[in-house]
């Protein structure tokens, strides 16, 4: 039986690098995947799944509209596909993950979802908070505070690494923008 995973973190934690060996230990089996990543993250252009150190592959975009049953099972009818990858999972909707559930009920094929669980204020995403719901299997993907503790929460900061604690929940940023802490720290830092 196929399964819907969701691989969460904190920012920098190595998800799309994960995602990345995951596409290849596939594809070296001689196996088809599909990979999806968020229209709306451009960081390294459009279509693009980038990991900080170097590794990448080529992805189909899906935004808010993305019917993303009927997409894989389109490409899925003319080469079959051994599994299903998205990255920026965060920013997947409600009815996308149930789609991407029926990908794996309909279609038997595994889909693996990486994303971040929860924005600069300690808020679920919605994609995060559907995966976390329907998910057949739940993994941490861990990463450490500057303290050394585990990093669980994503803290934005302007230029001068100021905690901002307003805004919009989405705002495209890697290690310019956010730093992962421990709720302690974060907790610090959005108190000052």
């Amino acid at each position: 039986m196929a399964k819907l995973y969701f691989y969460y973190s904190s920012m920098n934690a190595g998800k799309s690098t994960t995602l990345l060996q995951s596409d290849f230990n596939y594809r070296e089996r001689g196996m088809d995947t599909m990979l999806w990543t968020a229209a709306l993250d451009d960081r390294y252009g459009h279509g693009r799944v980038v990991s900080r150190i170097g590794l990448e592959a080529q992805a189909h975009l899906f935004d808010g509209a993305t019917d993303m049953l009927s997409a894989i099972a389109a490409q899925h009818a003319g080469t079959p596909l051994s599994c299903v990858l998205v990255d920026e999972a965060q920013f997947l909707t409600e009815a996308q993950v149930w789609q991407l559930g029926g990908v794996c009920d309909r279609l038997g094929i595994p889909v693996l979802c990486y994303g971040i669980r929860t924005d600069f204020q300690g808020q679920l995403f919605p994609g995060s908070a559907a995966l976390l719901g329907l998910a057949d299997t739940l993994s941490e993907i861990k990463t450490i505070c500057e303290c050394g503790r585990k990093a669980t929460m994503n803290l934005r900061v302007d230029a001068q690494g100021r905690a901002i604690r307003q805004g919009d929940q989405t705002e495209i940023g890697g290690n310019d923008r956010y730093v992962a802490l421990c709720r302690r720290h974060f907790v610090e830092q959005m108190q000052r």
